[in-house]
């Protein structure tokens, strides 16, 4: 933990999650991940969209992070996943001028029964964006939805990453997928404790599940392993 590498892009953004109340710990009633981890502290990156200049500052800092990372000039259109990753995807498509569609977790069943909403062109590429990622499991769905459509994915940004659970990565990787994204637990950490956000006993809490996710996990009603 101590070693980590923090940015001044990082710690801002943990600073504005922070900030507007984003960070929630609950450690006497755990939280359950959508990867199925049980977790006493929760990111909700969707509040973000109340507080302008949170936004502001957040969308700015991701188009640099991919512009610096990704090859944006050849990024064709800007997805959004449903759903916490649609007003993403709408900021950081009119922040780089490029088109934008959305993709549902499923075929809606009625009308045109669309799973990805805009008009995609074959052979394009596509630049995936959701909220957050525990782990990349979840996001294949939407990778996959892209392909079948005939869209290029190679990337994903997501504002915030956990970075804590073991091999977290390995399914995108396998997919040939690189996550990008502007902070993680050890960012959010840092910043709680240099700012007196939460007692010493939250923060201890927070080490005690960030040194042994997966033990933390099992212990209290969650996934123990992948």
């Amino acid at each position: 933990m101590n070693n980590v590498a923090h940015t001044a892009e990082s710690l801002e953004t943990a600073k504005w999650l922070l900030d507007i109340n984003a960070v929630n710990f609950r450690p006497e009633e755990p939280y359950k991940l959508t990867a199925g981890w049980a977790s006493p502290v929760y990111i909700d990156c969707r509040w973000v969209i109340s507080f302008p200049e949170a936004r502001r500052r957040i969308v700015k800092m991701g188009i640099k992070i991919l512009e610096q990372n990704t090859d944006m000039l050849r990024t064709d259109y800007i997805a959004g996943g449903e759903t916490a990753g649609i007003p993403y995807a709408a900021w950081i498509a009119a922040g780089t001028d490029k088109p934008m569609l959305y993709v549902r977790k499923k075929p809606k069943g009625f009308g045109r029964d669309a799973q990805i909403e805009g008009s995609l062109e074959g052979g394009k590429k596509v630049l995936l964006v959701e909220d957050l990622a525990t782990d990349g499991a979840s996001k294949i769905n939407f990778v996959d939805a892209l392909q079948t459509a005939g869209g290029e994915v190679s990337d994903i940004f997501v504002v915030f990453f956990y970075g804590v659970f073991p091999n977290a990565l390995d399914t995108l990787k396998a997919s040939g997928i690189t996550l990008h994204y502007l902070c993680t637990w050890t960012d959010v950490l840092k910043v709680a404790e240099d700012g007196d956000y939460f007692s010493s006993e939250a923060i201890d809490g927070v080490r005690t599940f960030l040194s042994d996710p997966v033990g933390w996990s099992a212990a209290n009603g969650g996934k123990d392993a992948y």
